[in-house]
């Protein structure tokens, strides 16, 4: 009877386990079912790379589909499982969803450009699908053990992503540095992983925050070896964030790989981590703030500085994208220094919506594909919006709405994920800090006007032949342009969504 009653538990457990992440589990099957059927017809002769190329899109597509449909029809439930290795709760949900739902507009812009590039490999659709999995994973963490294994996988898939394209020397140059430059930030992560276990004994982010409620009694320097340990960790997730002054990477990297590769970098990741963020400052060690912000203070300003000034002497779209990801980067660090449960929510409404404006980004650069016979040229510079006012009046629109939400103009949606966050800043008295933020973004509006400039008042007597966006992109560039245009309309919605992940988070 005994034996009967500890094998129906123990198959509880296991449906138990298995239920948060079963979304996760369909993708990853999938994705090794999808890597053998490539090995297997890769090499036929009626099947070569370029057919198996387009059918890997629409599995792709089918795979993220699904896996849509079975995180919409989970219930959210906030539990610990594999024995308090993940956490799952509505942050996590909603974050999964919005996830996957930005996976498949990067796929959208990812065929068209291969294509033109002549770029046909299967293993990049693997890779993309195993990226999502280990950013999902990532969401997931909620130990020292779990957050570095799926952190160091999501890193493994991203140094070969960076390298994808081996008929580059640009994308060779930009996967050899992202690898190097992440091994030093993995160093950081484990010997602040390690400092903190030898010190507390415990891994698991809840264990954490038991001990550290009464930190005030123990001696100065048990005190500032954890606090080291905890900047070591700090120091890793900023790295793999694109904060300053960590951020020597990110402008080459992203300017050697292929550009869904750079969408991949500057989108999947970033909600992720800003979760290992509130989960590390807000939940486990909430005491030792004070200290903390000292450290967060500086990457703010130096984020902030770097960021922007930047900015101004970039003349190709991706280095650009960087430059100004260090620059937004700034508001996440202004909103942990705040210290309350406002601060907390507005950064899950500035991620969504610094999100679409990326995908926005890339959805434009995508279309900006010139016809020089007998090529298919995609423009890397930004001279090449001159004329554009001229040659495709709506493309120039999107682009101006793109900027304007960038710089924070209202009414727009990128200016209300900034306020937001000021606002509390202001509300948690870092008034002198959020004055310098706001003159430094004012700064940087000057060079978001010069794209205008460029659109309107630039002209060139050769005429570029731009190629015309498939529809599917095109559908999803008028999407992104909608939400930031009339998101004004109705910002409840959102706002809600970010209070209940945000309070389920921390709690």
């Amino acid at each position: 009877m005994n034996f009967y009653f500890n094998l129906s538990k123990t198959i509880m457990s296991i449906f138990f386990n298995v239920y948060f992440i079963t979304p996760n589990i369909f993708l990853l099957t999938t994705t090794l079912c999808l890597l053998i059927f490539g090995v297997v017809l890769s090499t036929s002769k009626n099947f070569g790379s370029p057919v198996l190329t387009k059918t890997f899109l629409y599995l792709t597509l089918q795979v993220l589909t699904l896996s849509i449909s079975l995180l919409i029809f989970q219930i959210p439930i906030s539990a610990y499982f594999f024995n308090g290795f993940l956490f799952s709760n509505f942050f996590t949900y909603f974050s999964n969803l919005f996830l996957l739902f930005f996976s498949v507009g990067i796929v959208s812009l990812t065929f068209p450009y291969l294509q033109i590039q002549k770029i046909h490999l299967f293993e990049f659709w693997i890779l993309f699908l195993l990226a999502i999995t280990s950013v999902s994973f990532v969401l997931y963490a909620f130990d020292l053990l779990s957050i570095y294994i799926s952190i160091e996988a999501q890193s493994l898939i991203f140094y070969i992503l960076a390298s994808i394209n081996r008929t580059s020397e640009f994308s060779t140059e930009a996967g050899l540095k992202y690898f190097i430059l992440g091994a030093f930030s993995s160093a950081f992560l484990l010997i602040g992983s390690a400092l903190l276990y030898s010190l507390l004994g415990v891994s698991n982010l809840l264990d954490f925050s038991k001990i550290c409620a009464g930190l005030q009694n123990f001696d100065i320097s048990f005190m500032s070896t954890l606090l080291i340990g905890l900047t070591f960790l700090l120091t890793a997730f900023f790295f793999k964030f694109n904060i300053a002054p960590f951020h020597f990477w990110s402008p080459d990297v992203y300017d050697g790989v292929p550009l869904p590769v750079t969408a991949t970098f500057a989108i999947l990741p970033k909600i992720a981590l800003a979760g290992i963020f509130l989960k590390f400052l807000f939940l486990s060690f909430f005491n030792l703030l004070p200290e903390v912000n000292y450290f967060l203070v500086l990457c703010c300003f130096t984020s902030s500085v770097v960021g922007i000034l930047g900015a101004f002497l970039q003349t190709k779209w991706k280095r650009f994208i960087a430059y100004s990801s260090i620059g937004h980067s700034s508001f996440i660090l202004l909103s942990l220094l705040s210290n309350d449960f406002f601060s907390i929510e507005s950064i899950f409404f500035f991620l969504i919506i610094y999100s679409v404006m990326s995908l926005l980004f890339f959805f434009i650069v995508t279309n900006f594909c010139v016809f020089i016979f007998p090529n298919l040229i995609f423009l890397r510079t930004i001279s090449g919006l001159k004329n554009l006012g001229v040659n495709n009046k709506l493309l120039a629109f999107y682009v101006l709405v793109l900027m304007f939400s960038l710089a924070g103009i209202p009414p727009l949606a990128g200016f209300f994920s900034k306020f937001f966050i000021l606002v509390s800043a202001i509300k948690n008295n870092w008034t002198g800090l959020t004055i310098i933020v706001i003159l430094l973004n004012c700064l940087a509006s000057f060079y978001y006007l010069k794209f205008s400039k460029l659109m309107y008042f630039d002209f060139k007597s050769i005429q570029l032949v731009l190629v015309p966006m498939n529809k599917i992109n095109a559908v999803f560039t008028s999407l992104c342009v909608i939400s930031l245009l009339f998101l004004i309309l109705d910002l409840d919605f959102l706002v809600a969504l970010s209070k209940l992940s945000t309070l389920s988070l921390i709690k």
